[in-house]
């Protein structure tokens, strides 16, 4: 294995690790219920979970009775969801295309990706293309620009949640699903905002990303990066750890 690959395994698995222990909160659970909800999913549906990582939506729309195919583009993610869910079908490939035929699926799931996309739009064309006429689909994510945390220093803070917006390609493309969609000619257009609070130990690799993110970027300084991740520590064995993080839902109906 060369040093380039390690460095991607190591990567792909540190990441794992934490959508893991993120899709294990009970808010998490609850937001993926809903997502379900908002897809109308049940017995008899053929549905796309878009950007599926380690695959556990395709497992849980599968206990409701829906055949779900999960995509994504990393090869290490979709090995694992293999490794776990076996008899599910995971394909390896982006939003931008999905591996599936014209009208073909009854449901479009996409939870925490479109944020990734530098065009959002080239992937809604795609999401119509696959879905079939008054079909569902459904977008989540978090607006990286609206992250909530106590601290000690209020400024600080403000510069790593923007420094670290500012490394995603599409930092603020969740506040923009209503309109992505209505653009793309979706109908039934509805959005919705749950926001989750964390004030224990689980958030601190999320936290100590962002310091790490901006102190990559040149944003603040290795100092400053390392002394605010102590005081997030040293709030969190204290119970005084504070992370409100909203999420935005949206869903439509495909007029194709």
């Amino acid at each position: 294995m060369t040093k380039g690959t390690g460095q991607k395994r190591q990567h792909a698995d540190d990441l794992i690790a934490l959508l893991d222990t993120a899709d294990r909160l009970p808010g998490a659970v609850a937001l993926r219920a809903r997502s379900y909800d908002l897809l109308s999913a049940g017995p008899g549906m053929l549905a796309v979970d878009v950007g599926c990582g380690a695959g556990r939506a395709v497992a849980e729309l599968a206990e409701r009775g829906v055949r779900a195919i999960g995509v994504d583009p990393s090869e290490p993610m979709i090995a694992v969801a293999r490794g776990r869910w076996p008899e599910a079908d995971f394909r390896n490939a982006g939003a931008y295309d999905v591996p599936l035929p014209d009208a073909s699926v009854d449901a479009y799931r996409a939870d925490k990706v479109f944020h990734e996309l530098a065009e959002p739009e080239r992937a809604l064309i795609e999401a119509r293309r696959v879905l079939v006429p008054g079909g569902r689909i459904a977008l989540f994510g978090q607006d990286w620009d609206i992250i909530v945390i106590d601290s000690d220093d209020p400024a600080l803070t403000r510069t790593i949640v923007h420094a670290r917006a500012d490394m995603v390609a599409g930092p603020r493309t969740a506040r923009r699903y209503r309109n992505l969609l209505l653009e793309a000619g979706f109908k039934d257009v509805t959005v919705e905002v749950q926001t989750g609070v964390f004030t224990g130990l689980a958030m601190l690799p999320l936290l100590t990303g962002l310091a790490e993110g901006a102190c990559s970027t040149g944003a603040i300084t290795r100092e400053q990066a390392d002394g605010w991740i102590a005081e997030q520590w040293a709030r969190a064995e204290a119970d005084r750890l504070f992370l409100a993080l909203p999420m935005f839902m949206a869903a439509a109906t495909s007029l194709r």
